[in-house]
């Protein structure tokens, strides 16, 4: 079973656990809705399981595989696409994933791609959120 193929068994299951084996230490992760990278593995972790919370119905519709340039390096990895449809805030959601892989196999570089763009708001909305709730952003101030 490939890297990809354990990373949809681990999300179909909503398994942080299953998850934490597959990335890397120091994963990044792409956002559609921030500029830089959320990175390092418990930071990813974190935002994993805010994601498996906001959205609904997520599912895996698609894969494709091939090599990619990665974000950090512009060096080329393996890498995976996952297409994804969900719901988010009350929002259809269709999107994928792009995975780029380590030497080792794991997921070193993660990239979410969403449209449409009420869906990327929605979903940032969801997912700061989130974060705020588990302590893994700062609340928004009050003016």
């Amino acid at each position: 079973m490939t890297t990809a193929d354990r990373f949809r068994v681990a999300v179909d299951a909503r398994d942080l656990a299953a998850l934490d084996d597959l990335f890397t230490d120091d994963v990044r992760f792409y956002s559609p809705v921030k500029f830089t990278p959320f990175e390092g593995k418990p930071m990813v972790l974190g935002l994993f399981g805010v994601l498996l919370r906001s959205f609904q119905d997520f599912r895996y519709v698609g894969e494709y595989t091939g090599t990619a340039q990665t974000s950090a390096d512009a060096a080329d990895a393996p890498s995976a696409v996952l297409l994804f449809r969900a719901t988010a805030g009350g929002k259809q959601i269709h999107g994928i994933d792009l995975l780029h892989f380590a030497d080792d196999g794991r997921i070193k570089e993660f990239t979410v791609m969403v449209r449409p763009q009420s869906a990327v708001h929605a979903l940032g909305e969801a997912v700061h959120a989130g974060l705020v709730a588990d302590g893994l952003a700062p609340a928004p101030a009050n003016d």
